[in-house]
């Protein structure tokens, strides 16, 4: 019997929405499981996401694919996606989303998706084009006091230095949800959670690199030290940061001997 892994339950996923295969991809919830569209703020058991889906796939024609890491920690997995047009010629968006899994044993008690699309459109929604707006639970003046308080306790607290950090502990932090939290970064920032905590890890990083005292530390530690889990993932976000690798930028900010 084929081993469970978070990597190998993501791709079983995926697959199913590549076939748009409506059963397999319900198939991947425990039998009282539900999945979590957090930009609509709609809940579905396995009945009602596979009618959804019935309908969803006659017009969807997307290829999803993982970006960077899938994080897991036995009980829970994360991870991010893109979804492509699978027509090369097709003038279709290419779209980003994170998904949020909760396990109970090898199937998903509960899928949150977090997806975003060109302004703040809503994937699969009746309307002109066959989208509509959504509108956000957030009001201006909530969004602005949540960014406010946000970055404060990036500041006073640097968060982002905890490998562990996710969206409901920081949701958690700032006593408030996770949709509201998903919300202002995305509508906000103009960017995900993911994005937005490793930015912050590579100007942490961009510090410590132009410390003289720090200026001959493996790169890998620097790593380590401000919250990323791996190398490849470090070096991933520093050159979207930066446009260069942490070697490149290194050598060019290295203190004179």
């Amino acid at each position: 019997m084929k081993k469970f892994t978070a990597t190998s339950f993501v791709a079983s996923y995926l697959e199913a929405w590549n076939e748009q295969d409506a059963g397999s991809v319900t198939e991947h919830l425990c039998s009282n499981g539900h999945y979590i569209d957090e930009v609509l703020q709609e809940a579905m058991n396995k009945k009602t996401l596979f009618e959804e889906l019935v309908e969803y796939f006659q017009s969807d024609h997307s290829f999803y694919e993982v970006t960077g890491d899938i994080l897991s920690n036995g009980k829970t997995i994360a991870f991010q996606y893109c979804a492509k047009p699978m027509a090369p010629d097709s003038r279709a968006e290419v779209w980003h989303g994170a998904e949020f899994i909760t396990l109970r044993g090898n199937s998903a008690f509960e899928i949150r998706d977090y997806y975003q699309l060109r302004a703040g459109l809503s994937r699969g929604q009746g309307g002109e084009g066959g989208v509509r707006y959504v509108k956000s639970g957030l009001r201006a003046e909530a969004m602005a006091q949540l960014l406010e308080a946000l970055e404060h306790l990036m500041l006073e607290k640097q968060l982002y230095l905890d490998p562990d950090l996710s969206l409901p502990k920081l949701a958690d932090c700032l006593n408030t949800t996770v949709n509201h939290v998903s919300q202002t970064i995305n509508a906000g920032l103009q960017t995900t959670f993911f994005d937005y905590i490793n930015q912050k890890r590579v100007e942490a990083a961009i510090k410590l690199m132009q410390s003289d005292s720090r200026s001959r530390e493996a790169i890998l530690d620097i790593a380590l030290e401000v919250g990323f889990n791996s190398t490849s993932t470090f070096y991933s976000a520093f050159r979207k940061v930066t446009g260069q690798t942490p070697g490149s930028y290194r050598r060019r900010v290295k203190p004179a001997v």
